[in-house]
Order: structure tokens, then sequence, then C-alpha cells
């Protein structure tokens, strides 16, 4: 599919022809896996950028830190106290908590404090702006073919 095309060709945001898909949904029903949702970004505030997805990645680059956030999806927004994570890991609480702060720096987690404890949580927004940024232009090259 030629994306250049739907943009050039698309009719004036103020009056959208009724009942005409959009770009967007067009560029979703070719080339966006089944389960997998969809959002545009544009390098605009509050969208993934270059910059952001490096660091994002680089931080599950490491298989501890990986194996910590792949845990912490699973717990929902519940998340897990950093000494629970330390424990499951059979991790030193210094070890965990540098990759824990990895994972943060990375915008990939969130942290509250309850009582004494310090509870993580995967950041499941940005983690899908990583999942959409590397979708962005999936099979653009293939006739939006997946």
């Amino acid at each position: 599919m030629d994306y250049t095309k739907l943009i050039k060709n698309k009719p004036d945001s103020s009056n959208p022809t009724p009942g005409e898909p959009t770009i967007i949904n067009k560029l979703h029903s070719t080339c966006i896996p089944e389960g997998l949702t969809f959002t545009a970004h544009f390098d605009i505030i509050g969208n993934m950028n270059n910059k952001n997805a490096v660091k994002a990645l680089a931080a599950l680059a490491q298989g501890s830190r990986l194996d910590v956030f792949r845990l912490l999806v699973t717990k929902g927004p519940d998340g897990m106290a950093a000494g629970d994570l330390s424990n499951h890991f059979d991790s030193p609480p210094a070890t965990m908590s540098f990759h824990l702060k990895e994972l943060s720096n990375a915008g990939l987690t969130t942290s509250r404090r309850e009582s004494r404890s310090i509870i993580y949580s995967a950041n499941y927004a940005e983690m899908q702006k990583l999942i959409n940024f590397l979708l962005e232009n999936c099979c653009a090259d293939n006739g939006g073919k997946c």
C-alpha cells in the first residue's frame, strides 16, 4: 500500500467524508497484527521518539531487567515490592535496586511508596508507546501486507 497516496489524498480533516475510512483505520486494517493496538506517532509531545525508544530497548536488553519487567507486566497495576522482587529473583537488594532504577529511568516502570516498601509496576502506557513505535511502519515496503 502506498501510504503517501493516502496522506496526499486525505480529505480535509475539518470536513471528513461520512463513512470514509480514515488513514489510521486503513493503516491499522492492513498491517497491524491481530491483538495489538495501533496509535500513530508523529514525534509530538507525549509520543515515543527514537531517543526514548533506544533508552527503553537498552533497559530491556539486559536479561535480568527483562525478566523483572516481564514479571511486573504479569502483576498488573498492583505491582510488587522491591524486596519481594529481590527475593523472587534471588538477587541482592542493591543489584535489584540498580535494575529497577534503569527500568524507571527508561520510563518502563512506575513506583509508589506503601508504608516502608516501594512498590514497582509496569508502565503500560509507555510499553504500548514502544510497541506502537516499533510497529509504526510495519510492512510499509511490502504493500502493507504482513
